[in-house]
């Protein structure tokens, strides 16, 4: 007795029927092997641009939140120029810091611009005073006081255009300033820009008025709550300042990416569908080619559920090989974004997202496998065996 009839006599279970429907499906889809190989190719593609797609998406937005950092826990007061109102006060400080408590870091700045020497070297660059720098700074070289009263503090562009280091002078407006520390590379987005900064005391100004005010929160929420206190103390009669969650900015962006990372799955999506009509096509050929031995089958008493379940399985089995496939080279793919581009970091590429569209990229692919393969399933288990032993 061959292999293939003791499969076949086998079928009093339903466990022996699913054993012989995969035999018989294996054997089927290595018989045609060219045209499976085709099947698999498509659907390897399909799960390859779902999955990379997704992928890029994901590194994208995930990337764009690294840069971002913490600006969503900030808050930007700023006088408002439409009611008239050119700089805010050492009173509006005082308001705003009653009205954020002690949950929120308060830091008033002043902000300005000018040519900085030394030598024969000069660039230009902005001015700040803040009178405790280290709320908002780090320093790379030397360090930065409890309060800023004197020297200047000097970002990490301007001091390698300058050629300056701490102890170094440096000439503002024919103002003489000892260096006292060298701002750290900022190594993200930052609302004052500190590479091509200097930071000199408030009383270098002839105006020492704030021309804005930075109120930092522990979250998001907690940013929009001091938002709201702010509002309430300084607009309650008139709109004094202007405020800008910086919160709502992130969080649209986030949505923006989000929106752009379902267009790019939905891209792929179509290129898998493509790839389950060719599985249909196959199908189809293949149980149009084997009508007669499907009449054979039928006549010697293989059931209907038999022939159902050895088509679905062919089908099925070219979905989860392709989608595996497509899968590891997707992951491949993903791991070379973090080799070739430095903005992208290790966490960015391996994280739950990046395996849930590996995942969800081979589920799709056998979905799509599965429906191909429902209409030709359907097709050869309702063929009537007379009929097909016909087939010449």
């Amino acid at each position: 007795m061959s292999r293939l009839d003791r499969h076949l006599g086998r079928v009093g279970t339903t466990a022996e029927s699913v054993h012989a429907a995969s035999y018989l499906a294996r054997r089927n889809l290595a018989r045609n092997g060219l045209r499976s190989t085709l099947a698999i190719l498509g659907i390897i593609i399909g799960v390859f641009a779902i999955a990379t797609l997704g992928i890029l998406g994901s590194v994208i937005q995930l990337t764009a939140a690294d840069a971002l950092g913490g600006l969503g826990d900030q808050v930007i007061i700023s006088p408002n120029a439409d009611a008239g109102i050119e700089r805010l006060t050492d009173r509006d400080v005082a308001t705003i810091t009653r009205a954020v408590g002690s949950d929120a870091t308060v830091t008033p700045v002043v902000t300005g611009g000018s040519l900085v020497e030394r030598g024969e070297a000069r660039v230009f660059a902005a001015l700040y005073a803040v009178e405790r720098p280290s709320d908002i700074f780090v320093a790379g070289a030397g360090e930065l006081p409890e309060r800023h009263r004197h020297g200047a503090i000097v970002g990490s562009d301007v001091a390698a255009d300058l050629g300056v280091d701490v102890g170094r002078t440096i000439t503002i407006e024919g103002r003489e300033y000892r260096v006292i520390a060298v701002l750290a590379e900022s190594d993200g987005l930052n609302l004052l820009q500190p590479d091509g900064a200097v930071l000199i005391p408030r009383s270098a100004f002839a105006d020492e008025s704030y021309t804005q005010v930075i109120v930092r929160a522990e979250s998001g929420s907690e940013a929009a709550a001091a938002a709201d206190a702010v509002r309430s103390a300084l607009n309650a009669r008139t709109e004094r300042v202007s405020i800008l969650e910086l919160s709502q900015i992130v969080a649209r962006i986030d949505q923006f990416f989000g929106l752009l990372n379902a267009f790019l799955i939905a891209i792929g999506a179509v290129s898998l569908v493509v790839a389950g009509v060719s599985i249909l096509n196959v199908m189809l050929m293949s149980v149009s080619e084997r009508r007669g031995e499907i009449g054979v089958l039928r006549a010697v008493g293989i059931q209907r559920e038999q022939v159902l379940w050895t088509v679905l399985v062919e089908a099925g089995l070219l979905g989860l090989v392709g989608g595996v496939v497509g899968a590891v080279v997707s992951g491949l793919v993903a791991l070379g974004l973090f080799l070739v581009v430095p903005e992208v970091t290790l966490p960015v590429v391996l994280n739950v997202r990046t395996a849930g569209y590996l995942g969800f990229a081979v589920f799709f692919g056998v979905v799509v496998s599965l429906s191909s393969g429902l209409y030709p399933a359907w097709r050869a288990a309702n063929e009537q065996p007379v009929q097909a032993l016909r087939v010449k």
